[in-house]
């Protein structure tokens, strides 16, 4: 797909990530509409842009409801009257065992992490279908491919994304489409997902259940992070994804080899690996 002139919708875009996609994007020379919950990270982000002499423009949007996707659709077609690329990049995770995840904690994380893309490619599908081409990108994780301990709502989520997109990308090539959709699992990557309870609202997230063994692991997440990817690396890697029409996007191939030894220990034995 040639992407030059084309507009791209990112959400989760006023850092990490999303802000790589909408960085990378405009310098191939899209139109970009920049998403996020966050009202003044967004505005920065979008004036950046702006200043870089790009066409921008932001919109404060909650993913997990759909009334708020509908309008950060209706607001793209308004300004750019079309959309051939949408990044469903917004996220958030909480650290808890099964036992220790609240209720309350996995509306949070699957209403954001899941319904987030659904409701993107529900509303968002049949407006780039209309161009006759496009692309809709998700962002999974490792841990859609690999399911760790101390971190199992995300996991769901994302498992969910992984098989929203494969599903959607199997539907689009049996109908002939000339869309296309592709998933991004990164590893580590130096985002502040560790700290997306900072838009949680107050009541919400006291009822997070708290948990030794969910704060220790959050505090080697944060680490790990840290020393993690440069974000601006992953852009272009999605950017890559959309111009050659191929699915998986993986930051770090090489943790693949965790669910090759998952399966094989499946086809062996029936064993769940470490």
């Amino acid at each position: 797909m040639d992407v030059n002139g084309k507009v791209a919708v990112v959400t989760g875009a006023a850092s990490g990530m999303g802000l790589a996609m909408a960085n990378t994007f405009a310098a191939a020379g899209m139109k970009v509409v920049l998403a996020d919950i966050e009202p003044e990270p967004l505005a920065e982000a979008v004036a950046g842009l702006e200043a870089a002499g790009h066409e921008a423009i932001g919109v404060k949007t909650d993913v997990s409801k759909l009334e708020q996707i509908e309008a950060l659709a209706e607001a793209t077609l308004e300004r750019f009257d079309a959309v051939h690329v949408l990044c469903n990049n917004a996220g958030v995770a909480v650290g808890a065992p099964i036992s220790s995840t609240s209720i309350a904690d996995w509306r949070w994380t699957l209403d954001i992490d899941l319904w987030g893309p659904i409701n993107g490619v529900q509303v968002f599908l049949p407006l780039i279908e209309q161009q006759g081409e496009g692309h809709i990108n998700s962002t999974a994780s490792m841990a859609g491919l690999y399911a760790g301990a101390s971190l199992g709502a995300y996991n769901v989520a994302k498992h969910g994304v992984v098989a929203l997109m494969a599903s959607l990308e199997r539907d689009l090539r049996w109908q002939g489409s000339n869309v296309r959709a592709s998933v991004l699992c990164p590893g580590p990557i130096d985002t502040n997902i560790t700290h997306s309870e900072r838009n949680r609202e107050a009541n919400d997230a006291a009822q997070h259940v708290e948990s030794e063994q969910g704060e220790k692991f959050m505090n080697f997440l944060s680490k790990q992070l840290a020393d993690g990817m440069d974000p601006a690396d992953v852009g272009p890697m999605v950017l890559n994804a959309i111009v050659d029409e191929s699915f998986w996007v993986l930051t770090h191939p090489e943790m693949g080899e965790v669910t090759l030894k998952q399966t094989q220990a499946m086809l062996e034995d029936g064993r769940l690996t470490r």
